[in-house]
């Protein structure tokens, strides 16, 4: 990872949060061509999700270390007898980088406690597995820390099983996260190249964010 940043652009109010997170967070764009946006596209950059004792997902007002929360959702319309890829980016700011680590490491612990889990009233995923890796190890070249789960994706109206995956991946105070979910005629592969996509792009804006100048 060639980059350096510059301590002096590093956001330290709830309003740089939330610039950052709006100018780094992946749109239909950066997912590959013919995705648009879903509604509701933007969330509320001072909520977030949190997992709850019984493996369901809430939205939660921000604890007093995290500047900004946000999500944008997208999709990839259903066509030729194939169900719709929908998809979402998460940019999360820190005040401190100790933060964004321990939120890396969380997630981790959350798959441990709950390999199955309720993201909404009509979705739950299940057999859920992750591994992290640190820079410089499995690949990782591209962030202080990466994470990844896959598993199996369920919906009222989309049916299941399907393909399920989550990536994140932290640069200083910063993690940002892409998860796709499949549906009927999508395959794993597609998948995969929309994830990839959008961690690329947001790790390229974020960098350029947050580097010291030249």
């Amino acid at each position: 990872m060639d980059f350096t940043p510059d301590p002096g652009r590093a956001p330290k109010t709830a309003a740089d949060g939330v610039r950052l997170a709006r100018t780094v967070a992946a749109g239909p764009e950066h997912f590959g061509p013919g995705f648009v946006r879903r509604a509701p596209y933007e969330s509320d950059p001072a909520v977030w999700a949190v997992l709850d004792g019984d493996c369901l997902w809430q939205h939660s007002p921000l604890p007093s270390g995290v500047l900004a929360s946000l999500t944008r959702r997208s999709e990839l319309p259903a066509q030729g007898g194939k169900g719709p890829l929908r998809v979402s980016a998460v940019v999360t700011v820190h005040r401190d980088v100790s933060g964004a680590d321990w939120e890396l490491a969380r997630t981790l612990e959350e798959v441990l406690r709950c390999p199955q889990q309720q993201l909404s009233r009509s979705e739950k995923i299940t057999g859920l597995i992750s591994q992290g890796t640190v820079f410089g190890a499995g690949g990782n070249r591209y962030a202080d820390d990466a994470l990844g789960e896959s598993g199996e994706y369920y919906s009222d109206d989309l049916g299941g099983p399907h393909a399920y995956y989550w990536d994140q991946a932290r640069i200083g105070q910063v993690t940002v996260a892409v998860v796709s979910k499949g549906s009927k005629g999508r395959t794993k592969e597609e998948l995969d190249a929309a994830t990839s996509a959008a961690v690329s792009s947001l790790l390229i804006r974020l960098q350029k964010e947050l580097e010291a100048a030249q």
